[in-house]
């Protein structure tokens, strides 16, 4: 007879052809028609809330952004399973820049001037909804549960409401206030940039050496270096060190002023040799001497500064209180007002002279020139050097003194408020505490105004007459109002007789002519807002976790929490996790002119998104995560790998039911609770590198578990259990609910990374709930780690006893394991472990005979079976021929059969 239909062989629809593209689409139509996400967070009392930080709705998303949302949904999905109500809900930042530039290049329009605004603001409003939404799909498709149908969007009525509402609490307790100073510009997009919308760069600029003459002196002058000749017209003193030596050193018949420290350098670099020292004095002797300005018939004099270095330029520092932090901080110690004859697209003012007119970034020659003309200078170069750049333009950037409204961080103690706070933060990885706090005792006033079209606007009013800003609750408040209704372009379309209550007079003068702000607010008001607007309307402050690349460490981390500890004196989170940027697979960083992008999208199809999920399960999130065609390969091997266990455990399941067909433990083998104690040790394990966000741990582990514990141990020797013997009796059994809870455990396991798969496996399950994300993870029972021990010890004879079956294979003594007898010699302090296995010794090491006995040292040998291979299980066996009934079987098989009663 053919023996095939008597085996128990594995039967699954499950395919070991994904076919992920495809088949993905299904299960998230699953997810939808059943309404998963919002099932998930019923019925439990312990919440975790992620708060999401709102990618800028501009484009497609890209590697980063799937990245950030995978990684947000593993932490989400593993804190579900582990008994977590998680509420997510996705924002997008709708304002700004990144929009209204986006916009303006899809209109053909350069400039702002060249736009009506209340069209270009419906327009922004359109473009940002169509962002939303693609975005919106884009995200989903990765597999990412949220609240995807109310998310929240900065540009909603309520939610600029509430930006306005933060912006007016924060001026009632005294944070904000208007002032002149330098702050970072952008010429090409005309506005000023928070510390976090600037990008550093390497930049070739000029390297200039310049003297000043000294008042009243014929041939003594201060040597200066500079990088940024086009600040020289605004010069207005040199700064020293106060407590450095500086020494006057005669060059031919002039003498020069350098800090000792720097003279030997000063002369490499100027390729000369000061013939001798005229005179030493400290810095703090040489304040108030007074110099020409090098340009403008005026006098100018020498300050002090702390801040003075002595590793690069003379040791005195040319100083332009309207272009640069320390050089106004310096000007604000000697009453020097931050002179800055610099237009907002770039050109000097009338205030500059004879370079009015020029712009910044074309005049650094004509000045040069102009310098050599006037024999001040000294020497000229170019220097590389890293250099700010607008985030967006991705042009140089200057500093400007311009009257703005700022955020004080030194106000009521903020700063120092911010810098306690953040200790009481769990910051992962640990490092990333080093970083937000340099950043916070480094960063200087945040500038909220923005001179731009697209945003909410700075709810301040002008009088005509005294100029004295208005802001008070009396005329926001109605319009606070209003703007949670209808939103705030009425703001840029009525006029101020509109907007302000009737009869409003200036509260200091009685004017009763105003003007209103035209600049909107820095869009991370809006982002940095989102704690106030979302979490706590909806009861959920502080988030228990903020997820974001580690440039928010300079943006949204920053601004969220000044904001809060504005407003509520706490942080907004209790931890925060930060992740690295996606590069290349050599580590250069993604890039349209290199050509090294990676669509997320060209994945999704080419590949399916689980795989795009493996990847982010895989990369080390603590530093930047590499990506290629190569890495992503591996991704798709060892899926394979994980879904090909899946497939053979439901395969040889099709035949059980848990319910009525499982057997209790005493009736396992003991390579069934290996294999269980096995699992006990994963669930631990995974379940603490979950907890700790060690999520790479976590995907090693239930990889390893699935390639080597399952696949290449359990899997194999059950075959023979599996497929052989008769198919309801208790061996066979016990292996499969061991398989089982193997299966329904590990699904459960890997579910956070692999979200579809999971999903698709669980549906072959029974006994089970509706989705894999409705369950929990599985309990932690006992681990025996002496039984471990135990059976380490025996695969480590077993892979010895693999190497002579290889061995023999190649030297053709057999084809098959099956086909070998091994011969096994153990010295006697040996001898009585591996006896203790003798019965399963065959099954374990799937061969058909082996022999033990005691020896002098350790040995094994490798020859042909004895008997006739059995034309069912296919094991060697001198039983084979015994049964007359069946003459080509072994006595197992035949015995087998006939209990069967197999015709």
């Amino acid at each position: 007879m053919g023996y095939e239909k008597t085996l128990n062989l594995p039967k699954t629809s499950f395919s070991m052809k994904a076919n992920l593209p495809q088949r993905e689409p299904e299960i998230l139509n699953f997810w939808e028609e059943k309404d998963i996400y919002h099932k998930m967070l019923k019925g439990k009392e312990k919440k975790f809330v992620l708060h999401d930080g709102p990618p800028y709705a501009n484009g497609d998303i890209h590697l980063g952004q799937a990245y950030n949302k995978i990684l947000k949904d593993i932490v989400i999905k593993s804190k579900t399973l582990s008994g977590y109500s998680t509420v997510f809900i996705p924002g997008w930042d709708c304002h700004g820049l990144p929009v209204e530039l986006q916009l303006m290049k899809k209109l053909g329009k350069r400039r702002k001037e060249e736009v009506e605004i209340s069209s270009f603001r419906k327009k922004a409003r359109d473009y940002a909804s169509n962002f939303v939404n693609r975005q919106r799909e884009e995200f989903k498709r990765l597999g990412v549960f949220g609240e995807w149908r109310n998310p929240y969007l900065t540009m909603n009525y309520s939610y600029q409401a509430k930006i306005m509402e933060t912006f007016l609490s924060l001026y009632k307790k005294g944070y904000i206030y208007r002032g002149k100073k330098p702050i970072y510009w952008c010429i090409e997009c005309e506005t000023a940039l928070a510390e976090a919308e600037v990008e550093y760069k390497e930049k070739v600029s000029p390297s200039i050496w310049v003297k000043f003459k000294v008042k009243g002196e014929v041939s003594s002058y201060i040597l200066i270096w500079t990088t940024t000749p086009w600040t020289l017209p605004a010069n207005l003193g040199v700064t020293l060190h106060p407590e450095e030596s500086y020494l006057w050193v005669k060059r031919g018949n002039e003498s020069y002023l350098v800090a000792e420290k720097t003279r030997d350098r000063v002369e490499k670099e100027l390729g000369i040799k000061f013939e001798k020292i005229l005179n030493r004095k400290i810095g703090k002797e040489l304040e108030g001497l007074a110099y020409e300005h090098p340009f403008f018939n005026k006098e100018c004099k020498v300050l002090l500064g702390e801040y003075v270095s002595m590793e690069e330029g003379s040791g005195c520092v040319h100083t332009a209180p309207g272009h640069g932090e320390e050089d106004f901080i310096t000007g604000l110690k000697y009453g020097l007002s931050p002179f800055s004859p610099v237009d907002g697209k770039g050109y000097f003012t009338e205030e500059a002279g004879e370079f009015a007119g020029l712009r910044v970034n074309k005049a650094n020659k004509v000045i040069i020139k102009r310098l050599e003309e006037k024999g001040l200078l000294v020497k000229s170069g170019e220097i590389t050097h890293t250099y700010p750049h607008c985030w967006r333009c991705k042009k140089p950037v200057i500093f400007r003194a311009t009257t703005q409204w700022f955020l004080g961080v030194d106000i009521n103690d903020l700063r120092k408020n911010a810098l306690k706070s953040i200790k009481d933060v769990n910051w992962i990885p640990k490092i990333s505490y080093n970083r937000i706090k340099g950043m916070l005792e480094t960063r200087p006033d945040w500038c909220l105004s923005r001179q731009r079209l697209w945003g909410v606007p700075l709810p301040v009013f002008y009088c005509k007459k005294c100029g004295e800003p208005v802001i008070n609750e009396e005329i926001l408040a109605p319009i606070i109002d209003r703007v949670r209704k209808e939103g705030v372009d009425f703001w840029f379309e009525k006029d101020e007789k509109e907007l302000l209550p009737e009869g409003f007079s200036c509260p200091k003068c009685g004017s009763k002519e105003f003007e209103k702000e035209k600049d909107i607010l820095d869009v991370w008001m809006d982002s940095g807002t989102s704690h106030f607007s979302v979490l706590r309307k909806e009861n959920l402050w502080p988030a228990d976790m903020y997820l974001e690349g580690s440039d928010q460490h300079r943006g949204w981390f920053q601004t969220s929490l000044l904001v809060s500890l504005g407003l509520f004196g706490k942080p907004p989170y209790k931890q925060v996790l930060t992740h690295g940027f996606v590069v290349d697979n050599e580590g250069k960083k993604m890039s349209k002119s290199i050509g090294n992008v990676i669509d997320p999208q060209n994945i999704v199809k080419k590949y399916g998104a689980e795989i795009l999920r493996l990847w982010v399960a895989s990369t080390d999130y603590s530093r930047d995560m590499r990506v290629s065609e190569k890495i992503l390969k591996g991704n798709i091997d060892a899926y394979r790998k994980i879904r090909n266990t899946s497939k053979f455990i439901l395969g040889n399941l099709y035949d059980f039911n848990f319910s009525s067909d499982k057997e209790p433990k005493e009736n396992w083998l003991e390579i069934d609770l290996w294999a269980y104690n096995s699992l006990q040790k994963l669930i631990r394990d995974v379940l603490k590198s979950y907890e700790n966000y060690e999520f790479v741990r976590a995907f090693h582990l239930l990889y390893q578990f699935a390639v080597r514990e399952m696949s290449s141990l359990y899997l194999d020797i059950l075959k023979d259990r599996l497929y052989v013997f008769p198919a309801s009796s208790i061996p066979r059994r016990a292996c499969q609910t061991v398989l089982y809870i193997i299966l329904r455990d590990y699904t459960k396991l890997v579910s956070p990374f692999l979200s579809f798969t999971a999903e698709e496996v669980w549906k072959n399950l029974q006994e089970r709930e509706e989705s894999v994300f409705l369950s929990k993870f599985p309990p932690l029972e006992k681990f025996d780690k002496a039984l471990e021990e135990r059976w380490n010890k025996f695969w480590e004879i077993r892979e010895k006893v693999y190497q002579k079956l290889e061995e023999a294979r190649v030297n053709k003594i057999i084809r098959s394991s099956l086909e070998a007898k091994v011969k096994i010699s153990v010295p006697e302090n040996g001898f009585e472990f591996l006896e203790s296995f003798r019965g399963d010794l065959p099954m374990l090491f799937i061969t058909s005979q082996v022999k033990i006995e005691k020896g002098n040292e350790w040995s094994i040998e490798v020859e042909k079976a004895k008997g006739k291979k059995c034309a069912r299980c296919w094991m060697y066996s001198e039983s084979v021929g015994e049964d007359s009934e069946y003459p080509d079987l072994c006595r197992r098989c035949a015995k087998f059969l006939k209990e069967a009663k197999y015709a």
